[in-house]
């Protein structure tokens, strides 16, 4: 199976860790979490919980990812091209506010470059969803304004702002731009 999408197809549809090997991985097959809701079949590449696991970490971390894929985590960069790569992709990401009221973002379209092209943010389709409610951008641009534009860590300074390292002063890795309209690696438990 080469992402959670063909575990769904498989019959399976209940939410947890299940075993994938992407098109062209190179290595061993490895375990993702699988979210079976909203039409079942989503690879889940980061969650974060409560802050237990910190995410202000070097650009090796970033490709390799860390954590528990039961809790809090990020699969790694060098998985999530190889997912990415092997077709066209959605991406959804779901938040709560600070008063536990869910909402979500979605994307029909969701792809991102190799590791020599600094994991570019090469591909990030239409928006739909509730992110952008209550006075938010419109239309995805959180997230769209990223597009095109290189993963920085505060290891490996890759964004387009002349004087500071945007992954520094963020507290977190992305895909900066000028820094960020969105930073979902950042530090937001503490600041």
């Amino acid at each position: 199976m080469k992402d959670c999408l063909d575990v769904f197809n498989a019959g399976n549809t209940t939410d947890g860790i299940y075993t994938i090997k992407p098109t062209n991985w190179n290595g061993d097959s490895f375990d993702v979490f699988c979210n079976m809701t909203d039409g079942g079949g989503w690879t889940v590449f980061q969650r974060r919980v409560n802050g237990s696991v910190d995410f202000y970490r070097n650009w090796q971390s970033y490709k390799e990812g860390f954590g528990e894929l039961d809790h809090e985590f990020l699969l790694g960069n060098d998985k999530l091209y190889f997912l990415t790569n092997q077709g066209d992709y959605q991406l959804r990401i779901d938040m709560v506010n600070k008063d536990g009221a869910p909402y979500y973002a979605k994307f029909d379209l969701f792809r991102i470059n190799h590791e020599s092209d600094n994991y570019r943010l090469s591909g990030l389709g239409t928006y739909s969803g509730t992110a952008d409610i209550d006075g938010g951008a419109p239309g995805g641009f959180a997230l769209s304004y990223h597009l095109n534009h290189t993963f920085s860590t505060f290891d490996r300074d890759n964004d387009n702002a002349d004087s500071t390292n945007c992954a520094v002063e963020r507290h977190g890795a992305w895909w900066y731009k000028n820094c960020a309209t969105s930073n979902l690696n950042g530090d937001t438990w503490s600041r």
